[in-house]
This record gives structure tokens, C-alpha cells and sequence, in this order.
């Protein structure tokens, strides 16, 4: 008795620490989880207290003590329950916004670039990823040229995206007088939070007045191509007016968290000639609420005719899966438009749960033949969303993203249509049962999707 006893004891108290430990942070910090994620842990927390609890510091968290963007408006005066439900997150207001959509890469390149050199003062560029290629030299080389005719350049970028990057890029880049930051750096000590929490986000701000933002990174893949194939269906677009500051008010938040120096807080007026309208909406662990997740349910339900939906990556959570359900079941005519092999096979294959269980539902699934990256949804003709974050558990609980909202006619029907373009020439989805090994198989990597 006493060579287990000891033993059994320590143990215990192993697992009551991990389980204390986890009750604890996820009550202080108010983080909500899906059931099955907490689930896990606690089970994991239980059999191998050892292993789960320093994972569980290293990557269980997903809300962080951030300060919100300020709003940049005075009392709501929302016409749309939209609006009334962003501005409730503290976020700023809708506003008039001159937008240009981009139809492919090189409508997006031409306005990247055009942007590049109109800006005067400053430049920011938020992005996942710069390519080491020919689209990441030639904007490299433009930066260069911006510091030099006396911009104030700073470039941000996720720490997964950085380790793609060659060694003497940040040297050549600092050499010009440019200044970078690395968002979270996976090797370093000093980091934004847990590891498995990236800076998604995607924006180009010149003069905190006008901004390129949308779904693509900064590499060849996402406007030209790359040498033998072709490139990625993609959404972007630029703007201008208060949306635009309120972003470069946010990468400024983002800027300062990753060591940065910062700059003037950007206040424009709205133009109020200006015909269309439009929302700033970010989504992270900065962010009290999850604020795109939880527009696109509150959407769900209020839909009554139509839901267009574009996405590179489908691993939805129970809630944001039962909204879509059910917004089908009530005679919404919903349409999911997903590549049928996307750049991320694990996705792709715990994806098949949910699309059986929505193509059951009445959800029309259309799969693209060729690489989709976009990420758009459409509701009824008065609401739409564009920007980095994908139909996935990942972007929607996890990630730094932002999607800039839309109340405009011709943008939603701009997206619309967009989308119906892309059924025309898409596979339906076969919905038939699985066998019992990949129904099993599903399960268990549903288990990791929250982390896909």
C-alpha cells in the first residue's frame, strides 16, 4: 500500500489541478467553447493530466485582454438590425464608403498598386503571408520605392507567415527604412498569446484613408498565377472614408501589441454624397463577442429568401451548422459554394458531417472544380460580408480576421452575382452515408477541427 498509495494520490491531485486550472480560466476570462471541445479537455485533463495541461496553457486559450477599437462615431442611429448588433460589440458605426470590387488578380494587383502610389504619408500592410516570389519581389521593390520618396512604411505579418519568408528579407527592408513586426513569432518568447492564435487579417491602409482589403495574401497564387498554374479565385476590394479608419485604427491596436512604434490615430469624415454603405467588422481574440460568428447566426435567422455563401474551408461549429439548417429547413434557399479539393485535405475531409447533414436539410452544395479562396456570404438583398474569415471553426473562434460588411445594393448584388457565377460551372455534392470507418474516422478528427 504505501508504493501506490503516494502514487495515486499525486495523480489525483494532478488532475484536480488541470481540471481546477481549466475551470478557472475559462470562468475569469469568459471564453465559450463548443461542447465538444470542452468536452475533450476535460477528458484529456483526466487521462493524461501531464500532457493536457501544458497544452492546454500553450493553446487552449482564445480570448485575450486586448483594448477594443474605439468607436469612431457618436449615438447609434442603425436603420438595419445589423448595424444595431455590430455597433452593441463597441465597434464602429456604418458609414458611406466609395468601394470598388475586384473581379480577378488583376483587377486587384492594379489597385494594390494604385494604392501603393497614392499613398503620402503612411502605408500599412497587414497580411497572413508575403510570397517568396515574383508577386513578393515586385511589391517588395514598390515598398522600397515608397520609403524612398518619403512614405512612412510598416509591415506586419503573421509568425507562421514569416518563417516562409527568406532570412535577408527583413535586413533589405530595414535597410530602406521601412519597419516591420512579426505578429506572434513562433520562436520567440514574448508572443501575443497562445501560439495557435494568428493574425489572419488582411489589409493595405494608405494615409489611414483608404483601404485594400479582402481574402488575398501577398503572393503570386492569389492574383497571377504561379508557373504552370493558374490562379486562385479571390475576392478583394478598396475603399475609402471612415470604414477605412477604422481599420487603420485596428492595425494600429495590432501594430502596438506586436512591438511596433505607433502612429496618429486615423479620423476621417464621412462623404455623405457617397451612395453606398459600409460596416468595419473585426473578429479575434481582441474582440469580446465572436463578432463574425455571431453576425452570421443572428443573419441566418433573419434571412427569408436567399443565403449565398463562398468559402475556401467549411468545418462550421454545432451552432453556426444548426442556423444554416435551419434557415434552409424554413425555406431559405441556401447555397454553399466549396472547392471540391481545396489546398487543405484535412478540411476537406472532416468538411463531409456537416455537408450531409445541411444537403439534407435543403442546403444546394456546389463544388468548384478549380481553387476558390474566396470568402463572401450574401443575405436576402439587404446584407452581405466580405474579408478574410472562412466558414471554419478556425477563422470564426480562433484567428485575428476582419470582413468589412456591406448595405449597399450594388455591392450585395455585385457579390451575388459573383457567386451565382461560380454554380454555373461547379459539381453537385454526393450526400450519400459513409461507411462506418469514415464515419468513425470523421468523429475523431472532428475532435481536432476547432484547430484546423
Amino acid at each position: 500500500m504505501t508504493d501506490w498509495f503516494p502514487r495515486v494520490t499525486l495523480h489525483s491531485l494532478a488532475i484536480m489541478l488541470a481540471l481546477l486550472t481549466y475551470v478557472l480560466t475559462t470562468r475569469l476570462e469568459r471564453e465559450r467553447r463548443p461542447p465538444s471541445v470542452a468536452i475533450s479537455w476535460v477528458f484529456a485533463m483526466i487521462a493524461l493530466p501531464y500532457l493536457a495541461l501544458p497544452l492546454y496553457l500553450l493553446f487552449g486559450r482564445r480570448k485575450l485582454s486586448r483594448k477594443n477599437t474605439p468607436c469612431l462615431t457618436g449615438p447609434s442611429s442603425a436603420t438595419h438590425w445589423a448595424e444595431s448588433l455590430i455597433e452593441s460589440f463597441g465597434l464602429p458605426a456604418p458609414a458611406p464608403a466609395r468601394v470598388r470590387m475586384h473581379a480577378d488578380g488583376a483587377q486587384a494587383a492594379s489597385a494594390l498598386y494604385e494604392l501603393l502610389t497614392g499613398a503620402e504619408r503612411r502605408l500599412d500592410l497587414c497580411t497572413y503571408m508575403l510570397g517568396d516570389d515574383a508577386f513578393g519581389e515586385d511589391l517588395t521593390v514598390r515598398l522600397i520605392a515608397c520609403v524612398a520618396r518619403g512614405v512612412r512604411v510598416r509591415f506586419l505579418i503573421d509568425g507562421v507567415g514569416a518563417i516562409f519568408l527568406p532570412g535577408n528579407w527583413f535586413k533589405r527592408m530595414h535597410a530602406a527604412g521601412a519597419e516591420t513586426a512579426v505578429f506572434s513569432p513562433l520562436l520567440a518568447r514574448k508572443t501575443q498569446g497562445p501560439r495557435n492564435l494568428r493574425n489572419h487579417r488582411k489589409w493595405v491602409i494608405a494615409d489611414g484613408e483608404r483601404l485594400w482589403t479582402g481574402g488575398r495574401n501577398l503572393a503570386a497564387e492569389y492574383f497571377c498565377g504561379t508557373p504552370g498554374s493558374p490562379p486562385w479565385r479571390d475576392l478583394s476590394f478598396d475603399l475609402d472614408g471612415p470604414v477605412a479608419a477604422s481599420a487603420a485604427n485596428q492595425f494600429e491596436v495590432d501594430w502596438v501589441a506586436a512591438g511596433g512604434k505607433p502612429a496618429a490615430r486615423a479620423v476621417v469624415a464621412a462623404a455623405e454624397d457617397l451612395a453606398s454603405r459600409a460596416q468595419f467588422l473585426p473578429s479575434g481574440p481582441d474582440q469580446t463577442e465572436d463578432t463574425v460568428r455571431a453576425l452570421l447566426i443572428d443573419a441566418c435567422f433573419h434571412a427569408t429568401e436567399r443565403m449565398l455563401a463562398a468559402t475556401p474551408y467549411f468545418v462550421p461549429d454545432a451552432s453556426l451548422e444548426t442556423a444554416i439548417r435551419l434557415a434552409a429547413r424554413r425555406g431559405v434557399k441556401v447555397h454553399l459554394c466549396i472547392p471540391a479539393k481545396s489546398n487543405h485535405r484535412l478540411a476537406d475531409f472532416v468538411r463531409n458531417r456537416s455537408l450531409r447533414a445541411l444537403a439534407a436539410a435543403g442546403v444546394s452544395i456546389h463544388l468548384l472544380r478549380s481553387m476558390n479562396h474566396a470568402k463572401a456570404v450574401v443575405f436576402d438583398h439587404g446584407l452581405a460580408l466580405s474579408g478574410s474569415p472562412n466558414l471554419d471553426s478556425r477563422s470564426l473562434l480562433l484567428n485575428y480576421e476582419s470582413a468589412i460588411v456591406f448595405y449597399g445594393k450594388r455591392e450585395i448584388e455585385w457579390l451575388a452575382s459573383w457567386i451565382t457565377d461560380l454554380m454555373a460551372e461547379a459539381d453537385p455534392f454526393d450526400a450519400r452515408a459513409p461507411s462506418l470507418w469514415r464515419d468513425l474516422a470523421e468523429g475523431l478528427v472532428l475532435t481536432l477541427a476547432y484547430q484546423l
